[in-house]
């Protein structure tokens, strides 16, 4: 059997000004999320995108291809209900940041790291106020606990929305660090993601290309250039 969408049933999406924010109507019935919270958008362009993605469905509703509906469902009926829990939990990345454990071996590996990761640690100790210090091998070492404090408040300090994207550009990344940074426009959003791929770079140029793995980097490729848009338009 197949799975049952809902039909397109309106004209226009629209978006008007509500309160403490923007919503988007359908045909003049406001959008609800899956939870049935009203859909209170803290941005223009954020409702601008998200109409976009209601007016482009035609025949069927398809939610695989409203990406900006998505995360804002999320930011209302999820991290809203949950923003401490979901901070602390991407707050304890920087514990075991990506960016901190580095190859035994070889050595033209542990070079491409040092040459690609020092930046971003060096970024996050000046423009964070939170040192995090490199490791040879897998096991674990705790960072500074003034280290991963400061970068504990300043994940909490983020909104809903901004917190909702703030997850998916650290759980992609495998790095708080890397996070921050394309939160913060350290550097293109596109680098950063390639900085964040680095193992799996040298692997492929060591065994060859692999069509699926490729084609399931490219997914989260587009799931974090995603991620960091929201992030810009939650504010």
């Amino acid at each position: 059997m197949s799975e049952w969408k809902p039909k397109r049933f309106w004209t226009a999406a629209t978006v008007v000004q509500a309160e403490d924010g923007y919503t988007v109507e359908l045909d003049g019935r406001r959008v609800k999320t899956p939870a049935k919270a009203g859909l209170i958008l803290p941005t223009r362009a954020m409702a601008d995108a998200v109409a976009a993605e209601w007016d482009a469905q035609e025949k069927e509703v398809d939610p695989t291809q409203m990406p900006f509906t998505r995360s804002a469902n999320a930011a209302i009926d999820k991290v809203h209900h949950q923003h401490a829990e979901v901070a602390n939990m991407l707050a304890d990345y920087g514990d075991s940041d990506l960016l901190c454990y580095r190859a035994t071996h070889p050595q033209a590996l542990q070079q491409r790291q040092a040459d690609r990761w020092d930046p971003a640690l060096d970024w996050a100790a000046e423009t964070l106020a939170a040192r995090l210090v490199p490791v040879i091998g897998v096991l674990h070492q705790p960072q500074s606990v003034s280290a991963l404090d400061a970068l504990r408040g300043r994940v909490h300090d983020f909104n809903d929305f901004q917190l909702a994207a703030f997850h998916d550009l650290v759980s992609l990344s495998g790095s708080l660090v890397l996070g921050f940074a394309a939160a913060l426009n350290w550097r293109p959003a596109e680098e950063i993601w390639e900085i964040s791929r680095l193992d799996e770079t040298w692997q492929i140029e060591q065994w060859g290309h692999d069509d699926e793995a490729h084609a399931a980097a490219e997914i989260k490729k587009a799931a974090f250039l995603h991620a960091k848009r929201f992030i810009e338009i939650s504010i």
